[in-house]
């Protein structure tokens, strides 16, 4: 993909001014780009102009295409400055103007996708629109400069029956995407029933050969693990191990497919977003071959030659390129979708097709020093990689997915414990200390809460790049920071983090929350120039913000007591009545959401509650047995009673929870206590007692 740079020096529009990676690539295309606002909404209506809006984002492949052939030529860009006010957004930094613009494409045309070209109204109705544009008429189809032409002359000829299509259109799209149901909570019948549709048509969709679910291009779902995870759990209690067992066997084979594919970086670590072959193998990055190279290649970044291999490697190329499939012609062979441009001929993707025992056998060593030996080879490529031209970098922090990352690493720090002693980790792992984890999620959360928080008026801001950004936080913000949160204090951080999701609880109910409808709108609905408010359920590569409210809200009600506890459950039971008919007819696209219903219709969670002080070695210990065994309907309470904050927290919010700390408190010991349906077990004080009372099985039937 050729990359004009010519016009870089010549050309500076509004965007140079712009925090958004995103936009400030576009800051030197002649285009004469505006950014979201009203200045641009101004322009249009001084001209009397219509709007072109072209939204992307930085990742995004087929937008920095379109970036190439359309918006550095200078032809098109006199199309666009002489006829259109031209805006720029990245969708990342305005999820909410996405969602009005792709919600129109998709119902009009009956798909979307980025980048979304939509041509809108002065006053921001749209008018038409499409997804990526090639510049020259071809195939039969439309190009960009046609395209901007025929527009044109519509705006000029027939404008009066545009704009009230345009109207009409978003009029439709409010109605359907801002449902609410009269009745308080779902019928009797319809969780159970939405849990176990779900579950089937997952497992009618899984790939028994490389794993997942559907076919490709395989984007990871974790909502999709989550489900099997949960309704596994829901059949193990019931005694129906044979099926329980299969749903957890095809998780956890999805995830070793995962694992061994090329949609990780078995270099440097982490996964690719998505892999567009079945076998989980080739993935999609654009970067420069060598330094200052005009053109960027698909994956350069990350793929190799075997020469390079071997010459890196000497002896034990062998070894590694058995290992991970490497070959002299390229192995992007697996699937016809694993190269359709032939971009790899003679690359290699790094992939594990065999078990690390058979290869250690057959190169006659231990499976320990073959393990050894394939971290330091990984470290020779890692060296020698991080030399390379690194692909675009967006580094602008967005609350929700840290919120995401909050929980992950919160978790990771109790789970990890539970490794078997001694194991050993080899290159690219480096944080192999539990408590480091914890440490980086109280580390992001305390970041989030100095610069992305207003402590007066309790608001969040969207994302943060240098300074925080002019968006506000939408609703995925304040449920994924909410859920973040609530795992933060659940695995051990300090009660100021309960405390704080509470207090943000109350801000997303205060600006999101359908009180008479039920559930929860997108955005605030104060910024005008956003013209739809829509509850979304979609559980997609990202969990959808009402689901993730809906756990949060059952998680808060455990947690606290009374009149507190009752306003989150009602809340909760009215959310899921508004999507009562996607439970029904469309389990699969709602999955969080099938997990959500069921979690309600749980008479009583299973409470643990950790007494003891908190700085000793035994207290992480309990809380580490606390989480030792998977199950999402359990709340763990921790409380050291020497702490005042702690107490008094309890003392107003749940005073069974402050009296069981006072009569179980002893000096140098930690006790736990595992209660359900308001009885307690006799308190433990030594973690594998806990694990054991929590690994009880009920009895089983084999179906």
């Amino acid at each position: 993909m050729a990359s004009s740079h010519s016009s870089h020096h010549i050309h500076t529009n509004r965007l140079a001014s712009e925090q958004s990676p995103y936009l400030l690539q576009h800051a030197h295309n002649p285009v004469d780009w505006y950014p979201w606002g009203e200045e641009a909404f101004a322009e249009a209506r001084r001209r009397d102009a219509p709007i072109f809006l072209s939204i992307g984002y930085s990742t995004c492949h087929w937008c920095h295409v379109m970036e190439v052939e359309s918006f550095e030529d200078e032809a098109v860009a006199k199309l666009l400055n002489d006829w259109f006010v031209s805006i720029k957004v990245d969708r990342e930094e305005r999820p909410d103007v996405d969602k009005v613009y792709m919600s129109y494409v998709q119902a009009l045309y009956g798909g979307g996708g980025w980048p979304l070209s939509v041509f809108l109204s002065p006053d921001l109705k749209p008018l038409m629109g499409g997804t990526y544009f090639p510049p020259d008429d071809k195939y039969g189809r439309p190009g960009f400069k046609t395209i901007l032409r025929k527009v044109k002359e519509a705006w000029d000829s027939k404008r009066d029956m545009l704009i009230k299509s345009g109207s009409y259109a978003i009029e439709q799209l409010s109605e359907a995407m801002s449902a609410s149901s009269d009745s308080d909570k779902l019928p009797d019948g319809v969780p159970a029933d939405a849990l176990r549709l779900c579950s089937e048509q997952l497992s009618g969709s899984y790939d028994s050969k490389f794993g997942g679910f559907g076919s490709a291009p395989k984007f990871p779902r974790p909502v999709e693990i989550n489900l099997m995870l949960y309704h596994s759990k829901k059949l193990e209690d019931t005694g129906k191990l044979g099926v329980a067992n299969g749903s957890q066997q095809m998780v956890f084979f999805s995830l070793q497919c995962m694992a061994k594919g090329g949609i990780h970086d078995h270099i440097g670590g982490g996964f690719h977003r998505y892999s567009v072959d079945e076998c989980w193998h080739a993935e999609d990055a654009d970067s420069a071959e060598t330094e200052g190279a005009a053109r960027k290649k698909e994956g350069a970044f990350y793929i190799w030659t075997s020469k390079e291999v071997e010459d890196l490697l000497g002896e034990h190329a062998a070894l590694f390129e058995e290992h991970y499939y490497i070959k002299q012609l390229g192995n992007c062979d697996l699937s016809g979708m694993s190269d359709p441009h032939d971009e790899f001929k003679g690359k290699n993707v790094l992939i594990e097709r065999k078990e690390p025992s058979e290869l250690a056998s057959k190169y006659g060593m231990s499976v320990e020093t073959y393990q050894e030996i394939l971290g330091e080879c990984r470290h020779k490529l890692f060296e020698v990689r991080s030399r390379r031209p690194k692909p675009h970098l967006d580094d602008k922090v967005i609350v929700s997915w840290n919120g995401l990352a909050i929980s992950s690493f919160a978790r990771a720090s109790k789970i990890l414990k539970g490794e078997a002693e001694g194991t050993k980790f080899y290159f690219p792992v480096i944080g192999t200390e539990p408590k480091e984890y914890m440490g980086i999620a109280e580390k992001a959360a305390s970041f989030i809460r100095k610069q992305l928080y207003n402590v007066e008026t309790h608001r969040l801001h969207h994302s943060f790049r240098h300074s925080p950004s002019k968006a506000p936080a939408f609703l995925d913000d304040y449920a994924f920071l909410i859920s973040g949160l609530l795992d933060l204090y659940e695995f051990g951080g300090g009660i100021s983090w309960l405390l704080w999701a509470i207090e943000l609880q109350e801000t997303q109910d205060a600006l999101f929350l359908d009180k008479t409808g039920g559930g929860y709108f997108n955005n605030t609905g104060e910024d005008a120039s956003v013209l739809l408010r829509v509850k979304e359920d979609h559980d997609g590569a990202e969990p959808s913000g009402n689901s993730v409210s809906a756990i949060n809200l059952i998680r808060l009600a455990s947690m606290v007591a009374g009149s507190k506890a009752e306003h989150y459950k009602r809340n909760a039971e009215h959310l899921l009545a508004v999507f009562e008919k996607r439970l029904k007819d469309m389990a699969m696209a709602v999955p969080l959401m099938c997990c959500a219903a069921d979690m309600l219709r749980v008479l009583s969670r299973k409470q643990v509650v950790v007494v003891g002080e908190r700085t000793s070695e035994d207290f992480e210990s309990m809380l580490a047995a606390a989480h030792a065994v998977y199950d999402p309907n359990r709340t763990v309470i921790h409380i050291d009673p020497n702490n005042k904050d702690e107490m008094e927290f309890w003392e107003v919010n749940n005073s069974n929870v402050a009296l069981m700390a006072k009569n179980n408190f002893a000096v140098n010991k930690v006790v736990a206590l595992v209660c359900q349906n308001f009885t307690c077990s006799p308190s433990v004080t030594d973690h594998s007692s806990l694990k054991a009372l929590l690994s009880k099985k009920p009895s089983s039937s084999f179906t």
